[in-house]
């Protein structure tokens, strides 16, 4: 591989695996409310938050890590208000006090904040105006967690840029096959300090998650009998912990946590069991972590495509990179699970999450055996004649197939709860 094309990989590596404290699309907001305040100059009035209906659904049921057990919008936008730090990123609510817990409950109290769907053509989109006095300042987070396309301060633009959906989708286009060329040459003291903090973070989390009450505790609920329900249990354990408050961080993948945990607990389960060395192991989760990035980079931030299976699938990828088989093999097994598992739908951030991690990894075990045996032909449903191509097809269903899908789950949420 040409170092231009390496570098490509490590700088996306280096871009989707950071760390983040709580489900992101809650602490987007959070850092949103943070960067709205420290551009305002002191605590607002008034705010109010515009978002678009894939926020409402991964942040309305998950709680808020540092809140006191709040979930929802709302929660969010009080908390990085009251003691969110915007320069730790994703990170923003980490080291919030018990004072500024109880001024977050306080500002929610006031009643300040109002909460609205935003008619937006992005998936990801996050508008927040702040009043203080005759100060306004606008703030709008599109398209990516931390990337902030508008700040304004009274009329003055301080950021402004614009991207489509679609570019993105363009510019994030790699190849399964030079994924698998990367993890064989990459030289790893390029990526080691990236992997061994996604594995120090994930395993902490999976570990809370098998050993306290979290959720709907489906990671002990599966946990037993042989590694790979041992497989299974880390990545939804890691899940159920994340979406009930636990105040560690995890390195996301693709802007998900979920997905983060699941692309890598499978493969560090695996790897310990077996013995494999720290070389395989790492090499093993560049190709997961990278081809779990591949079909998300087709699909979009969000969708009502559930991309923690799409991440199980390339967790069982990596799977089969330790197990030492060969290229096809391994993309294949990837191929395999998506056709098995891809009409699993996201409705929202929430307990049911780790769920759907546990069906997502199976998938891809599944697809991993038939892999060794038999697989699922080019052009049967939506298999295509190599892992590229079934990639592509899972992202246009995805991105564009089920939009209606996306909005009948908002409208089912919506009715549910009563409210934004």
């Amino acid at each position: 591989m040409k170092d231009r094309e390496r570098h490509r990989f490590v700088r996306m590596l280096q871009e989707e695996l950071i760390p983040a404290l709580g489900c992101t699309e809650p602490i987007a907001i959070a850092y949103a409310a943070a960067v709205g305040r420290r551009t305002l100059g002191g605590m607002p009035e008034r705010v109010d938050a515009y978002v678009s209906g894939n926020i409402v659904k991964n942040a309305k049921c998950v709680v808020v890590p540092n809140s006191g057990g709040c979930r929802g919008i709302e929660a969010a936008v009080a908390l990085g208000l009251a003691g969110g730090d915007d320069t730790k990123e994703l990170e923003v609510i980490s080291g919030i006090t018990k004072e500024q817990c109880r001024e977050m409950h306080e500002i929610m109290a006031a009643e300040i904040i109002g909460v609205a769907l935003l008619d937006t053509e992005d998936t990801l989109d996050i508008v927040l105006e702040l009043k203080r006095g005759a100060d306004r300042v606008k703030v709008r987070i599109a398209r990516s967690h931390l990337n902030i396309v508008c700040l304004e301060k009274n009329g003055n633009a301080i950021i402004c840029k614009a991207e489509s959906n679609q570019e993105r989708v363009e510019a994030g286009k790699i190849s399964a096959w030079e994924i698998l060329d990367f993890a064989d040459t990459c030289p790893l003291e390029e990526v080691r300090p990236i992997l061994e903090r996604q594995i120090a973070c994930n395993r902490a989390i999976s570990k809370e998650g098998l050993s306290g009450e979290w959720g709907a505790c489906i990671g002990q609920t599966v946990r037993g009998g042989d590694i790979r329900m041992e497989m299974i249990a880390a990545a939804a354990a890691g899940s159920n912990a994340r979406m009930d408050g636990c105040e560690l961080p995890v390195v996301i993948n693709s802007g998900s946590g979920n997905q983060g945990i699941t692309a890598c607990m499978p493969v560090v389960t695996y790897a310990e069991a077996t013995g494999a060395d720290e070389e395989r192991l790492f090499r093993a989760l560049l190709v997961s972590n990278l081809l779990a990035i591949c079909q998300k980079k087709q699909i979009g931030s969000l969708s009502a495509y559930c991309g923690a299976v799409s991440a199980g699938c390339a967790a069982a990828a990596g799977v089969a990179y330790l197990k030492g088989l060969s290229h096809e093999e391994v993309l294949n097994t990837f191929s395999n699970g998506l056709d098995i598992a891809s009409g699993v739908v996201c409705d929202g951030a929430s307990a049911s999450c780790a769920g759907k991690i546990a069906v997502g990894v199976f998938a891809g075990l599944l697809g991993l055996d038939m892999a060794e045996r038999r697989n699922i032909l080019p052009g049967d449903g939506i298999v295509g004649k190599d892992a590229d191509e079934t990639i592509a097809h899972v992202g246009r269903i995805a991105r564009d197939g089920m939009r209606e899908t996306d909005r009948e789950i908002l409208q089912i949420m919506l009715d549910n709860r009563g409210r934004i």
